[in-house]
């Protein structure tokens, strides 16, 4: 699989969080519309996330951050990888769950004394300088808090997309104290929503979520309360990396996971019909439709 990715052109390192909350005897998860304007996936829903930067990988960052302990650098790194590879992964998830929803997920330093309400206000505004999140770390003693960070999935972008991307998606329960706030540039609109009724409100078109949002809310529909979410992020390992492939076709591209019986084999996939196709929400599948603009999962 890897000599197959790597044949792709180049992949964007990206990072994605997935933000849980307790609602009465249930939880929900925080998803955001991207931009109208956005050059890919616009007025989609997906988790806060974005592209690793430069800054992401500064040595000065990773020196500064080395004072968490060991049951941190497992839990994002588990059986698979080093520490070092995945902790810029770690930070844009942080920096970017911030500069999208407005949350912080830090602990406080020392010398640390960060306005959140000021600092997304100038996010908001654009005011916010390029390298902000190392300044708040490195000189003012800022502690990105990497222990919340567990991990959930690798997903790399189906050939074919007009942009492709390497992207972690982390997940993390919300920090005490804080509230979610779309920046209103790069994302529109933000909702809490269990998974069962993200899937619902996308099955019945009333909101469009990107592929894998789509897939993420189906597999949190296996944990009925945020405790046992919590327990079984404790052991989720990264796992392979989840490459689907794109079919192309005139009535809305198709894409087969990578589980689909028929993903990894050369041959032409039938894409007629695939409306009478359409599954339940709930339901298993291996595939997914874009009709007219939403990504439903369908049949075989």
């Amino acid at each position: 699989m890897a000599k197959n990715i790597a044949s792709q052109g180049t992949l964007r390192q990206a990072s994605t969080v997935i933000l849980a909350r307790e609602c009465h005897s249930e939880f929900q998860v925080y998803l955001l519309r991207r931009s109208l304007n956005s050059g890919f996936m616009s007025g989609i829903y997906v988790f806060p996330g974005g592209n690793l930067s430069r800054e992401d990988h500064d040595p000065k960052l990773f020196e500064a951050c080395s004072r968490i302990n060991s049951k941190a650098v497992s839990r994002l790194t588990g059986n698979e990888l080093p520490f070092e590879k995945i902790f810029p992964f770690a930070v844009a998830a942080i920096r970017e769950t911030f500069e999208e929803a407005g949350v912080l997920i830090s602990l406080p330093g020392d010398n640390t004394d960060v306005d959140l309400t000021e600092s997304h206000r100038r996010r908001i505004n654009d005011d916010l300088e390029e390298g902000w999140f190392n300044d708040l770390v490195i000189s003012r003693g800022m502690i990105p808090e990497l222990i919340s960070l567990a991990r959930w999935s690798h997903w790399i972008t189906p050939e074919l997309m007009p942009m492709r991307f390497d992207a972690r998606f982390f997940i993390t329960i919300m920090p005490d104290g804080q509230e979610c706030m779309p920046d209103y540039r790069e994302t529109i609109d933000g909702i809490w929503v269990t998974p069962e009724e993200g899937l619902m409100r996308n099955f019945n078109r009333e909101i469009s979520l990107s592929p894998p949002a789509l897939i993420t809310l189906h597999e949190l529909l296996n944990y009925s309360t945020l405790d046992g979410l919590e327990k079984a992020i404790e052991i989720r390992q990264w796992g392979d990396p989840l490459f689907p492939r794109m079919i192309p076709s005139p009535d809305g591209a198709l894409i087969l996971e990578p589980w689909d019986p028929m993903r990894y084999l050369e041959t032409d996939i039938e894409t007629k019909g695939l409306e009478s196709r359409i599954l339940p929400v709930g339901q298993p599948f291996s595939r997914i439709w874009n009709c007219k603009g939403v990504w439903l999962p369908v049949g075989i």
